[in-house]
């Protein structure tokens, strides 16, 4: 078959009680074309939300978001519906690197992600799985991710207090919308809260529209090239981590939904995001990872066909060549950030806690317990200690604490028989 064509789901206007279209159906190609549409409403929030929290340019952002999507499901042959989106992981590293040496280093540290997770990827695809679930326990991926969210609480901060107004114009907002909505509305409701922050900045004449009226309607998204030092990386190797776990997680999602056995593609998935990374960073992007939100479309419609995939990655490559829409984003004032980096960056720290729970982490022993705690204080204070040229951030050392930890005295524990 090729990579391009896909059978007709009966009539291609219908799904009976109890089907669903498999990664190899479509429906009629204006109903595949609608629900690309919804995928690519459904990434949009969060993929726009990277670049505005960081300073990378929105538009080239979601170019390579749209170019990755695309890379992933040639690289998969299309057995993995997914879209790439930027991963909030990328949030403190790029930060940090870019305070350090500018956003070239920030781009660097993104590419040796990129280029690390490929190789992990063809590591997985002769060896197997089995090695992550043995590195990456809940106990450990549940920590990380905690970590990386609180660690940006003093971001979030810096913003909101810049526009408080703004800022619980925003929150509150988030938090009515996820309240009183359903379904897919109560999904996007970071973003949603976002536009009704900004809208609100805008009437309070909080909004700067001297670019946006300048900026052309139609051209080439800006690029930019990574540079590479040693320090700036090594802040980006915890993403790593994260990255492989929320590709394994999505993985077998997909096949818990589909009902297909995908171990065989969990190799070919990391590989695939790992290349979508790597080019990401190498022209000015953010990094990628494949996306919840994505999955929740899937769910609602029943569709897990790669065609809707294909659609999504092109309209957002289209979408890309409006700088006078990435200036609309960048134009965000700091207090409608601040709103929503507290909504954000707490709900990805309460997601490490939703892995902890989900992997029935037992924290009655004492081993997990102090692994955890120490890990955690060590990450949202941002405990760091130099050696050299290199400087190691909190999210560094509470990564090695919880990773080297974990093996070290559960080895202990075991061996004295507390295991």
């Amino acid at each position: 078959m090729s990579l391009l064509s896909w059978k007709l789901h009966g009539t291609g206007k219908t799904i009976g009680a109890g089907e669903v279209v498999s990664t190899d159906e479509r429906l009629s190609w204006p109903r595949t074309i609608g629900v690309g549409i919804q995928h690519i409403a459904a990434m949009f929030g969060a993929t726009f939300l990277v670049p505005l929290l960081t300073g990378l340019p929105a538009t080239t952002t979601l170019f390579f978001s749209g170019i990755g999507t695309l890379l992933f499901l040639a690289i998969t042959k299309n057995r993995v519906p997914s879209y790439l989106g930027s991963s909030f992981a990328f949030l403190a590293p790029i930060a940090a690197a870019k305070a350090g040496g500018g956003m070239s280093y920030a781009l660097g540290g993104v590419v040796a992600t990129g280029v690390i997770l490929a190789l992990v990827g063809l590591i997985v695809k002769a060896a197997g799985v089995g090695w992550i679930n043995w590195l990456l326990p809940p106990l450990v991926t549940g920590t990380i991710v905690m970590v990386i969210g609180l660690n940006l609480a003093g971001a979030a901060k810096d913003n909101f207090v810049q526009g408080p107004s703004c800022a619980i114009i925003t929150l509150a907002s988030i938090g009515l919308i996820a309240a009183y909505s359903r379904g897919f509305m109560g999904r996007i409701s970071i973003f949603l809260g976002l536009v009704v922050g900004y809208l609100a900045a805008y009437l309070m004449g909080d909004v700067n529209t001297d670019a946006i009226k300048s900026a052309k309607i139609f051209a080439l998204p800006t690029f930019t090239a990574p540079t590479f030092d040693g320090k700036a990386i090594a802040l980006f190797l915890p993403v790593v981590l994260v990255l492989i776990a929320e590709n394994v997680g999505h993985v077998k999602a997909v096949a818990a939904m589909t009902g297909k056995n995908l171990d065989d593609q969990m190799g070919m998935a990391l590989f695939a995001d790992g290349v979508a990374t790597t080019l990401a960073g190498a022209g000015g992007g953010s990094g990628t990872t494949t996306y919840a939100e994505n999955i929740g479309v899937m769910a609602a419609t029943r569709v897990y066909s790669t065609a809707a995939y294909w659609v999504a990655g092109a309209g957002a490559i289209l979408l890309s060549l409006s700088p006078k829409f990435g200036e609309v984003l960048h134009s965000t004032p700091a207090g409608v950030l601040g709103g929503v980096g507290v909504a954000l960056f707490g709900m990805i720290g309460v997601l490490g806690a939703r892995i902890w729970i989900e992997g029935k982490v037992d924290f009655s022993k004492s081993t997990n317990l102090i692994i955890a705690a120490s890990a955690l204080i060590i990450g949202i204070s941002n405990m760091a200690w130099t050696s050299g040229d290199y400087k190691f951030e909190g999210i560094i050392n509470a990564t090695l604490v919880t990773v080297i930890g974990y093996q070290v005295l559960n080895s202990v524990a075991k061996s004295r028989g507390n295991s």
